[in-house]
C-alpha cells in the first residue's frame, strides 16, 4: 500500500546523478511511495541526453506493471555502476514485468545481490525494535566516502514511525555511521540512502519518546553495522581499520582527524604490507591538524596501535618488543585467506583498531576505512574493460 512514512538523504556531490535529483524531487513533492527502483552497471550520471527524463520513464514502467494508483511518482529510483553511460531505457522497460514478476516476500537476500557490482557479498542487517523490525541492504565497494549517507542503501520497516521524525533520524543515523566511514575518499555521485516504513505496525503511541527513541537507537544500530560491512567489503580490501578519536574540541575535528588515517595512502599501504610504521599515523593526524586546527595545544596527544601506546607527549614509544607486537596485531586483523585471497564472507569484527587522544576537549568518534592493496589498484584499472 503508498505509505508516507519514509526519509531519505543524498550524496552532496556537485555532479549528482538523476536519480538523486529526481529522489530529490519526490521528497519535496511528499506524495505517498510504494516501490524502490534500483539498477547497478550504470548510474544515469551526466550522460547524454535527459537523464531525469530516462529514469521518470524507467519509474513509469514499474509503476503500470504493478498497477501502482500514484503513478511514477510513487516509485523512488536510484542508480549505480558506471558514471557518464546513459540508462538503457528500452531494454530496462523491457525487463521490468519479469522483475515483477519475481518479486516474493520471504527475503531481502535478493535484492541485496541484485545491487552488486563489485561487491564481493551481499550486505544485509536486520535489527528488532517496538514490537516490529527493521531490516537493511547495502551496495559498495569502491568510490567510497559518503558525506550524506552511503553509496546505495535500503532500509524497510514495518514500524509507522512520523515521517518527521523518521528524516532527522535518519540524517542523525548516516552522520554517526556512514559519514564515518572511507574506503577511497571517493565520494559517489549516487549516494543514495532510504528508510520507507510499510507503516503496518504502530509504535506504543505515535508521541512516545521512549517508544522514538528506541525505534532511533535500532535505526543507528543498522546503519552502523552496514557502514562497517561496507568497509569491510571494500575493494581488495585485507584489513578494516577502525579509528577511535577522543578529547577532540569539536566533533568535526575528530571526525577529520579519523579520515585522516583512513585516507592516508601511505598508512594504508603500510597496513595491508602488515608493517606498523606508525610514524606514517603520526604523519597524516599532524598533516590534517595542521591544516583544520593549527591553534590546538598538541602536548596531550597520545596514539595507540592495537592497543599498545605508541606515541605519547610529542615522542615515539617503541622498542623492538612493540614493532613485534604491531606486526602481530595487523597480521591478527587480516580479512583475506591464505596468500591474501580474498573471502566470499569475510569476519566481523576484525580490525587493525587505532586510538587517537587529542586532549583538547569531550568530543569523540569512530571512523572505519580499508586498506590500500593491489587488488584495488587491479580492479580499478580493470573496471570499464
Amino acid at each position: 500500500a503508498p505509505t508516507a512514512s519514509y526519509a531519505a538523504v543524498f550524496t552532496s556531490n556537485a555532479f549528482c546523478g538523476a536519480p538523486v535529483t529526481l529522489g530529490r524531487r519526490r521528497m519535496h513533492e511528499g506524495l505517498p511511495l510504494q516501490a524502490l527502483c534500483i539498477n547497478n552497471k550504470v548510474s544515469n550520471v551526466c550522460a547524454a541526453g535527459d537523464g531525469v527524463a530516462d529514469a521518470e520513464t524507467v519509474c513509469s514502467a514499474v509503476a503500470a506493471a504493478l498497477d501502482l494508483p500514484g503513478g511514477s511518482s510513487s516509485v523512488l529510483p536510484s542508480s549505480t555502476g558506471v558514471i557518464g553511460w546513459k540508462l538503457p531505457v528500452d531494454a530496462m522497460v523491457k525487463a521490468v514485468p519479469d522483475a515483477v514478476g519475481d518479486l516474493q516476500r520471504d527475503s531481502l537476500l535478493p535484492a541485496a545481490k541484485g545491487i552488486m557490482t563489485t561487491d564481493r557479498y551481499p550486505k544485509l542487517r536486520s535489527v528488532e525494535a517496538c514490537g516490529g523490525r527493521l531490516v537493511g541492504i547495502a551496495k559498495g565497494a569502491g568510490m567510497i566516502e559518503p558525506n550524506m549517507a552511503t553509496m546505495l542503501s535500503f532500509i524497510l520497516t514495518d514500524l509507522d514511525v512520523p515521517r518527521s521524525e523518521l528524516q532527522r533520524m535518519l540524517a542523525a543515523a548516516a552522520d554517526s555511521s556512514f559519514n564515518c566511514m572511507s574506503v577511497d575518499a571517493d565520494q559517489s555521485t549516487s549516494d543514495t540512502l532510504v528508510c520507507i516504513s510499510s507503516a503496518t505496525t504502530p509504535l506504543k503511541a505515535s508521541r512516545d519518546q521512549e517508544a522514538l527513541a528506541e525505534f532511533e537507537g535500532a535505526l543507528r544500530q543498522l546503519c552502523e553495522e552496514l557502514s562497517g560491512d561496507v568497509a569491510r567489503n571494500g575493494e581488495g580490501t585485507s584489513h578494516v581499520i577502525r579509528v577511535r578519536v577522543s578529547g577532540s574540541p569539536t566533533r568535526e575535528i575528530a571526525r577529520g582527524v579519523g579520515k585522516a588515517v583512513v585516507n592516508s595512502p601511505l598508512f594504508k599501504t603500510a597496513v595491508a604490507g602488515n608493517d606498523p610504521n606508525v610514524g606514517r599515523l603520526v604523519g597524516a593526524v599532524g598533516s590534517y591538524l595542521g591544516r583544520a586546527a593549527p591553534e590546538l595545544e598538541l602536548g596531550g596527544v597520545s596514539m595507540r596501535l592495537g592497543g599498545r601506546t605508541i606515541f605519547k607527549q610529542g615522542s615515539f614509544d617503541l622498542d623492538s618488543e612493540a614493532e613485534a607486537e604491531l606486526s602481530a596485531h595487523l597480521k591478527q586483523a587480516l580479512i583475506t585467506g591464505e596468500g591474501g585471497v580474498s573471502l566470499p564472507y569475510p569476519p566481523h569484527e576484525r580490525c587493525v583498531e587505532v586510538e587517537v587522544e587529542l586532549g583538547n576537549g569531550d568530543e569523540a568518534i569512530t571512523v572505519v576505512g580499508s586498506d590500500l592493496t593491489r587488488e584495488y589498484v587491479d580492479i580499478n584499472a580493470d573496471y570499464r574493460s
